[in-house]
């Protein structure tokens, strides 16, 4: 076999991981439709390369609002590498208590909310301690980590909790502990991460199911839609009506900032 088939059967194996979750799945997209229909937002982080998981769920075509993407630049800026931004100081900060206090810090939370946290490690600070923190305000929290990853790792935080210590919900991408999927000959080290393929395959999954409830209940949500598929004059409308709907619903995280 070769290193792509290879890889291609890894994934496959990965997609099987999924399958098996699919309970766990609804019941999370029962839980983000819920706070959805009540007008809030499911608030999603993730630090390092896990943000590509929040900018997969929105905004982009076949996406619709109801997500509030929290994406710390300090935490994900990676195409630097060194030097001024550089990956250093994005892995030293993505380790220091407090930060995940000061991000919350900037919205209204509420207990209709929810939350959905992706850490692969499940072990580095900042995205423990944002769970902990939804957890703290009564907010259901859905994680999705590398299982096998995690259960080999060392929690970065003194007391050894991790993120699935501060989640209602466990989704698990199926990648193997190291995330690295493939031994090339000759090389001693693997190559090929697979838990951004389980966790988008995740975040689709939950994607379709909240707009089927969503729509079930009466209120279709509005899909950034390409023009191939509606034409110019429906998707600049949809464009518009679901930014115009983003930015409502983000107000009201703004709108009682510091109040009691």
């Amino acid at each position: 076999m070769t290193l792509i088939q290879q890889y291609l059967q890894k994934s496959s194996e990965i997609l099987t991981r999924v399958s098996e979750q699919e309970s766990a799945i609804e019941l999370a997209a029962s839980w983000f439709a819920k706070s959805i229909l009540a007008g809030r937002m499911v608030h999603v982080f993730g630090s390092g390369h896990s943000r590509i998981m929040v900018e997969e769920m929105w905004p982009r075509y076949g996406s619709f609002p109801g997500f509030n993407p929290i994406v710390e630049l300090s935490l994900t800026f990676h195409n630097l590498v060194v030097g001024a931004n550089g990956q250093r100081q994005a892995m030293f900060l993505e380790n220091v208590p407090g930060l995940a206090a000061r991000i919350l810090r900037n919205f209204a939370l509420d207990k209709n909310d929810s939350a959905l946290v992706i850490s692969s490690s499940g072990c580095n600070v900042v995205p423990v301690e944002i769970a902990e923190l939804f957890q703290e305000n009564g907010i259901r929290v859905v994680a999705i980590v590398t299982q096998k990853h995690l259960e080999q790792s060392e929690s970065k935080r003194p007391d050894g909790k991790k993120l699935k210590d501060f989640a209602d919900l466990v989704l698990d991408t199926g990648a193997p502990a190291g995330d690295a999927m493939i031994d090339v000959p000759g090389l001693d080290t693997p190559v090929s991460p697979g838990s951004t393929v389980g966790g988008a395959v995740i975040i689709n999954c939950l994607k379709a199911q909240i707009a089927r409830l969503l729509t079930e209940a009466g209120v279709p949500p509005k899909v950034l839609t390409a023009v191939c598929n509606v034409g110019a004059e429906k998707a600049t409308e949809l464009f518009e009506a679901a930014y115009d709907e983003h930015a409502r619903r983000l107000a009201k995280l703004y709108a009682n900032l510091g109040k009691e």
